[in-house]
């Protein structure tokens, strides 16, 4: 994990939760006092990859903060909140993927809960990085496809036999069947 960012008015959570990403082996944090400061540093910084909220925060709540953060990043997120509003502000964030603490929250439970949304972001990097190059291959396939339909209107190839020259060129070539098809749409279309 490279970045952190702890928005906080409170010192003495920003230096806990600090010492705790150190642990975890986080390389760089950021800490914010206040909504409009983190606000700034989430639009104009890195893309952070944990994000814990401290409420109240002294020019709002930080339940729209956190919102806005889960929407326009894929950083985790932990809030933590008092424990007479915890459950309700548990529901409504629910569905943005952000993990609420009751205060007070103990070392500990601070400590498993930041174990458990960096494994979480972990696995959901290797999701995306596994999504992004099957869509890659997709479009692979379709050029290579687009290819082979323009070889059978123009040369009067049957599928077979379009299949079969675009492997011999990218043979013959030592290019890949990609490479190939893209220089038959640029020669034909």
């Amino acid at each position: 994990m490279e970045r952190a960012l702890i928005i906080s008015a409170n010192k003495e959570t920003s230096e806990t939760a600090e010492q705790l990403l150190r642990i975890e082996g986080c390389g760089r944090t950021a800490v914010a006092a206040s909504g409009s400061e983190a606000r700034r540093l989430v639009k104009n910084e890195a893309e952070p990859d944990i994000v814990i909220i401290n409420t109240p925060l002294p020019d709002e709540f930080g339940q729209e903060l956190a919102e806005m953060i889960a929407e326009t990043t894929s950083a985790g997120m932990i809030l933590i909140c008092s424990g007479d509003v915890a459950d309700d502000i548990a529901d409504r964030l629910s569905d943005s993927g952000v993990n609420v603490l009751a205060r007070p929250v103990k070392r500990e439970v601070l400590q498993r809960t930041l174990r458990l949304v960096l494994n979480t972001r972990v696995r959901m990097a290797g999701v995306k990085k596994e999504s992004t190059d099957i869509l890659s291959r997709i479009e692979e396939m379709r050029t290579i496809n687009r290819a082979k339909t323009t070889l059978m209107k123009y040369l009067k190839f049957t599928e077979p036999q379009a299949h079969k020259y675009i492997e011999k060129q990218a043979m013959n070539n030592r290019q890949t069947r990609l490479e190939v098809a893209v220089r038959i749409l640029a020669q034909y279309e």
